[in-house]
């Protein structure tokens, strides 16, 4: 899953540096409008991931017939929610420019966001798909998919934004186009692993396309919370990234430049989460919560070990990391320099998201996603109303802003930690409630 992960941020990181071939401009328009897509999607996209706990637990208690069942309510879920996410469409895109961004940048913006939407189905059921196999255990699976998908989505997206190979020269949308095009692919290497005879036959997947409503309810119980905490903290951060976007293009640029270095970190680090909610979602569905203690501590070895290696990396590179984007020809020394400077905070914030993604990982693998819904939403509600008064009233600079958006993921993280270290979400009670159709 770390492999997996590590495909999808070469893929953003491709995008962007393609990107920024053209100006600083697109860099931060293709930042804004990517993360404006996730948040409208990051509610569904929520719902549909916990199919990783959801096909481990089964998993892990013996029922095999019912894991492709869950997909295919996923599957159903997804289609659903196709006319509400068009509602959602017509709605955020007019969030630009509420923003106060320059009109250049909305309009790149909204092209950017637009197409994406326009692919959210294939979005909603790749993640589906995803964690049906990361929960079976067939995570190999999940990285040849990603692998082979980023390598149709890196050629394509330079043909489509430089017009080669026959492509027509699309700008910032063929960066968009050809990322759903790579989603479209990667759901059709998926159903070759899903239909084939030994899969088939073990998991009874013929008789697994129905309507079950049993799990489609536990499939809500479980899923929606996680989705609704997904979707706050994305829309806090979209937000958050949107008002800091407003001090102007250079910081905007520098801080596109600075998430996508963390980007090395972060999205690893969410593979190993993914790995660490289908195990210990084994475990709940099997009772053996001692292997759950011994997946606790593996899991903070190897993601505290990746981060401060990271961190110093950053640290000690920070200029030159932000002088890879230079657009030719452009004076970049202010983007430059507020960049390196922000790097130093990112730096700090890398281990408190690696205690974070652990710690979400075994809490959502054990069903405890209420808890998580509420106390990610309070403290990210609490950082944006933060954000909001510091830049828009106060008129801080760009650097007081990044510390407190460093100082919230340092709070989050010991909050977690100390919910992790207590004794509620073990419960064997309150276990046997997750389990319970």
């Amino acid at each position: 899953m770390v492999v997996s992960q590590s495909a999808f941020a070469l893929m953003v990181f491709t995008d962007r540096f393609f990107l920024s071939r053209i100006d600083a401009l697109h860099i931060a328009s293709a930042l804004g409008g990517g993360v404006t897509f996730f948040v409208s999607v990051s509610l569904f996209i929520g719902i549909m991931s916990y199919a990783t706990a959801l096909v481990a637990q089964y998993y892990g208690s013996g029922q095999l017939e019912k894991c492709p069942r869950v997909l295919t309510q996923g599957a159903i879920m997804a289609l659903a929610c196709q006319p509400l996410l068009l509602v959602i469409a017509w709605g955020m895109g007019g969030l630009f420019s509420a923003m106060g961004h320059p009109p250049e940048q909305v309009v790149l913006e909204r092209q950017y966001y637009f197409v994406m939407m326009s692919g959210a189905f294939f979005a909603l059921l790749k993640a589906c798909v995803a964690g049906y196999f990361c929960g079976i255990g067939k995570t190999r699976v999940v990285m040849i998919t990603d692998v082979l998908g980023v390598l149709i989505n890196i050629p394509l997206t330079w043909a489509l934004i430089f017009g080669k190979l026959g492509f027509p020269e699309l700008g910032i949308r063929g960066a968009a186009l050809a990322t759903v095009i790579a989603t479209a692919c990667s759901l059709l290497i998926y159903a070759a692993f899903y239909f084939n005879r030994i899969h088939r036959e073990r998991f009874h997947v013929a008789d697994s396309f129905r309507f079950d409503p049993g799990i489609l309810r536990r499939y809500v119980r479980l899923g929606l919370p996680s989705g609704f905490e997904t979707f706050v903290g994305a829309a806090t951060f979209n937000f958050f990234l949107l008002l800091f976007q407003s001090y102007g293009i250079a910081e905007g640029a520098a801080m596109a430049i600075v998430f996508n270095w963390d980007m090395l970190n972060y999205v690893p680090l969410i593979g190993l989460n993914i790995a660490i909610t289908s195990m210990i979602g084994r475990y709940v569905g099997a009772r053996d919560m001692t292997r759950a203690g011994q997946l606790i501590a593996a899991g903070f070895t190897i993601a505290l070990g990746f981060s401060v290696v990271l961190a110093l990396f950053f640290v000690l590179f920070r200029y030159e990391l932000m002088m890879v984007f230079a657009t030719p020809g452009e004076d970049f020394s202010e983007i430059a320099s507020l960049g390196a400077r922000m790097m130093l905070g990112m730096a700090t914030y890398v281990v408190a998201d690696a205690v974070i993604l652990v710690c979400s990982g075994v809490l959502r693998g054990a069903g405890d996603t209420r808890w998580l819904m509420n106390t990610s939403m309070s403290l990210h509600v609490l950082m944006l109303v933060a954000q909001y008064v510091m830049i828009k009233h106060l008129k801080v600079g760009p650097l007081v802003s990044w510390w407190g958006f460093v100082a919230m993921l340092l709070a989050l993280a010991v909050v977690y930690l100390l919910r992790l270290r207590g004794s509620t979400w073990r419960k064997p009670s309150r276990l046997a409630r997750v389990m319970a159709d």
